[in-house]
């Protein structure tokens, strides 16, 4: 069994492994690289079977999304840590130690992910992760050194290794046997809010997540998916509903949701008085989704009930709604929103 398994999950994303592989190649202290390919349509295999051959090559036989692909990969590696790595990241020396010290120091991490800053303007924090995730108390995920669309520049403010509510699945060292205990991520999100809703029930089953400041990698960010794509907007409103329904605790998750579901349409009428209305089609369409699911979402909620009960609460949720600090109170950075606790 190898003490670390590197894993990239690729979609056609030839020129990124082009780009991006020889560094992680060069820099992955020893340990193998898997690259698990999504059925692409791009000749990526070919590409790397004839550039690569030293990367161990995982074919999955359809296109499972980031959620089903790493689990059916991920099935058929032996280690101790995966390192789960998007095909667009640029590595450099000294990435890998910090993360696993990490691990090794503190049984209790389930997971821990690096700094990510912005690989086409490196002097700034990178939406999908930046310098570790949380959420609000209705689910809105956000970061240290990012409030929606806000980047703030990295000046060291966020040095600290700390604790923290999600780690991002673009650069993410887990515990193998604590992934596969907790069943992988949910296959039916397909993609975008997996790594919350694994993160969220890893920290009700008394597991930590991190963050770890000693490592920096460089993310170009919306590979596969483009962030205006409306499908992106639908994966991700549909998903986070169906995980708050999976993970809050009794007695907060109808009103909870309820206000998300207002707060959706008020984004959704937002959005087509901009002119942007495919995007409130793939709100409404998200919403029908989610009703859709609640059948089998209650069966998931009623099996993870023992953890919810364990740990109703946790820090790193915002007691707040970011929506109105952001918008109405005009806070822009972590730092002003702690300084309204």
């Amino acid at each position: 069994m190898d003490q670390i398994a590197i894993v990239i999950l690729n979609y056609n994303g030839k020129s990124f492994l082009e780009r991006f592989l020889p560094s992680v190649l060069t820099h992955s202290e020893g340990f193998p690289v898997y690259v698990a390919d999504n059925h692409s349509s791009d000749g990526s295999v070919a590409f790397l079977q004839e550039t690569f051959p030293e990367v161990r090559l995982i074919q999955l036989p359809v296109n499972l999304g980031y959620a089903g692909g790493y689990n059916a990969a991920l099935k058929q590696i032996e280690a101790t840590y995966y390192l789960l790595l998007n095909s667009d990241v640029d590595v450099s020396a000294g990435w890998l130690q910090p993360l696993r010290q990490l691990l090794e120091a503190n049984p209790r991490i389930a997971a821990c992910q690096p700094k990510l800053r912005d690989f086409k303007q490196p002097q700034l924090f990178e939406y999908a992760g930046a310098a570790g995730g949380y959420i609000d108390y209705l689910g809105y995920p956000f970061c240290r050194g990012r409030l929606f669309d806000t980047l703030e520049t990295d000046q060291h403010q966020y040095d600290d290794a700390r604790e923290i509510f999600w780690a991002t699945g673009a650069c993410m060292l887990v515990r193998a046997d604590v992934f596969h205990r907790l069943d992988g991520f949910d296959p039916r999100f397909f993609a975008h809010m997996e790594e919350i809703d694994w993160c969220w029930r890893a920290k009700n089953a008394g597991y930590q997540i991190w963050y770890c400041p000693d490592s920096t990698v460089f993310h170009v960010g919306g590979g596969t998916l483009h962030k205006s794509n409306p499908h992106k907007t639908f994966l991700n409103y549909r998903n986070s509903l169906a995980m708050l329904y999976k993970n809050l605790p009794t007695g907060h998750v109808f009103l909870n949701i309820l206000i998300r579901l207002v707060l959706d349409g008020l984004s959704g009428g937002r959005l087509l008085v901009s002119g942007h209305w495919r995007d409130t089609l793939a709100i409404l369409r998200a919403h029908f989704a989610f009703y859709s699911w609640l059948p089998f979402l209650r069966q998931q909620r009623n099996a993870l009930a023992e953890l919810r009960n364990n740990r109703i609460t946790h820090p790193q949720i915002y007691p707040h709604s970011i929506i109105w600090q952001y918008f109405a109170k005009g806070r822009k950075t972590f730092r002003d929103l702690r300084k309204n606790q």
